[in-house]
């Protein structure tokens, strides 16, 4: 018996113009799995994620979290419901240290405190939760920094970092590794690898690097002009021919 979706979407379109972005999508995604959704540019991908995570009224259809059903609900009610979203840019506070980033995260999770500019001292019950987020993403060394002289690598491991202590059961991770140099990449890999085998969050990956996909999913799903043209196992999506000639342009392309 499967079980109930966490995500799902039914007959979900938003136009902008006379553009069809997202184009009459049904999506389902099960708890506690990583689905990857690829597809080529423009095919809808973050469109789909601003949908999800509230950033975007879609124009007609609806969304499902754990069976409910929040169309019409904003991005801070989808929030503090379970849903987390990471961005193609960083999202961070970059005059704050790396641990006050965390800190702050946690205080809104827990409802603690409106004093934001506070030394995160000042939440002495919330400092080793911290510190214990930043040691899951490999930035334990670097919670004293600002987080403005982070590398681009570090400051995408913080956004996870500030993700996981939202405590969030889906996490939308829109191409985490982004602008990332090639060196950065595997830790990125390590991180989003260690989240899926603790099988406790959901993870719904965009993501360009096809190896990285096909590595960590369960199963994908491709877009194209904003409809889903194949959602399978890795190995039947590299093998579709749809897949092949609309995504790929013929062949498997490796970054």
């Amino acid at each position: 018996m499967r079980p109930e979706p966490i995500i799902e979407t039914r007959d979900l379109s938003i136009r902008f113009g006379g553009h069809v972005a997202v184009d009459g999508l049904n999506l389902s995604v099960a708890p506690f799995v990583l689905k990857s959704i690829i597809g080529p540019n423009g095919a809808g991908k973050t469109t789909l994620f601003n949908l999800i995570s509230g950033q975007y009224a879609p124009s007609s259809g609806q969304i499902f979290f754990n069976g409910h059903d929040i169309t019409n609900q904003g991005v801070a009610k989808r929030t503090r419901a379970g849903i987390g979203r990471s961005f193609q840019l960083t999202n961070i506070f970059p005059s704050l240290t790396v641990l006050e980033n965390v800190r702050l995260a946690l205080q809104a999770k827990e409802n603690i405190g409106r004093v934001f500019w506070k030394h995160y001292k000042a939440y002495p019950e919330l400092e080793e939760k911290a510190y214990d987020f930043l040691r899951q993403v490999m930035l334990d060394n670097r919670y004293r920094a600002d987080a403005c002289l982070l590398t681009h690598g570090e400051q995408r491991k913080l956004e996870i970092a500030i993700l996981l202590a939202l405590d969030p059961k889906v996490l939308l991770l829109d191409e985490p590794t982004a602008g990332m140099s090639l060196e950065d990449v595997p830790a990125i890999l390590d991180i989003i690898r260690e989240i899926k085998f603790k099988r406790n969050r959901t993870i719904l990956l965009v993501e360009h690097k096809f190896d990285m996909v096909m590595a960590l999913s369960d199963s994908i799903a491709v877009l194209q002009e904003g409809r889903i043209i194949c959602d399978d196992t890795p190995e039947a999506v590299s093998n579709n021919e749809q897949v092949l000639c609309a995504y790929l342009g013929g062949g498997v392309k490796h970054e």
